[in-house]
């Protein structure tokens, strides 16, 4: 626990220049496991300590965290059966590493398969990026309950490798993680309604994915 203590102070110190492409993996892998913590903690599964995490601890890797949970709390709550027992939509084990991490990239690849065959990035969306962080929270939750924790480092892991093969552009041109704040305090009336719709959106191919994989693994 240390270790990830240490590494999510090193994503934190960061903010006051442009972040690298690996100070941003560094960052995503980071609030991942603070989600996951979070998810853990609210499941009863929890092993760690809710007032040691990225939330709790405040400063503004810590402020990103608390808005990327406000909102997959929102999207959790819209869809609820969605983010529940993803191994088993999945029809997948969860004692094996590369199966989990096989499952967990060809769903992150499908929820975003639109955005990336635009050179402009413009499909990809901050309701997109949290419905992959929510699934990395329920796919969690699966394992440790399954007696796989350490399952929970594999998809930390496949978290910055898929960050770091798709996202980091996209976050370049947003400014980095900090821009997902914005989702919280645009106070246009209208906004509420857009993230709802790119939530759905997201939910969508979520569902496309689960597809597409159990027909590749048939």
């Amino acid at each position: 626990m240390e270790m990830l203590r240490r590494s999510s102070v090193f994503a934190a110190e960061v903010f006051d220049r442009s972040p690298t492409d690996k100070e941003l993996v560094s960052q995503a892998k980071a609030l991942c496991r603070d989600y996951i913590h979070s998810r853990l903690n609210r499941a009863g599964v929890g092993w760690s300590n809710p007032e040691h995490g990225l939330a709790a601890s405040g400063g503004t890797l810590g402020e990103i965290s608390t808005v990327l949970l406000w909102l997959g709390n929102e999207l959790e709550y819209l869809r609820p059966n969605v983010y529940r027992n993803v191994a088993r939509q999945l029809n997948i084990t969860v004692a094996s590493e590369s199966v989990v991490s096989d499952a967990f990239l060809a769903v992150a690849a499908d929820i975003f398969s639109t955005a990336f065959s635009l050179a402009s990035f413009s499909g990809v969306t901050w309701g997109k990026v949290v419905s992959l962080y929510a699934v990395a929270g329920a796919l969690a939750v699966d394992c440790v309950r399954h007696g796989h924790p350490a399952m929970v480092h594999t998809i930390v892991d496949c978290m910055g490798e898929f960050v770091s093969k798709s996202l980091t552009s996209w976050l370049k041109k947003r400014g980095g993680w900090m821009d997902v704040t914005k989702c919280v305090v645009n106070t246009d009336p209208n906004f509420h309604s857009h993230w709802l719709m790119t939530a759905v959106f997201a939910f969508g191919h979520y569902l496309k994915a689960i597809v597409l994989y159990l027909l590749r693994e048939k």
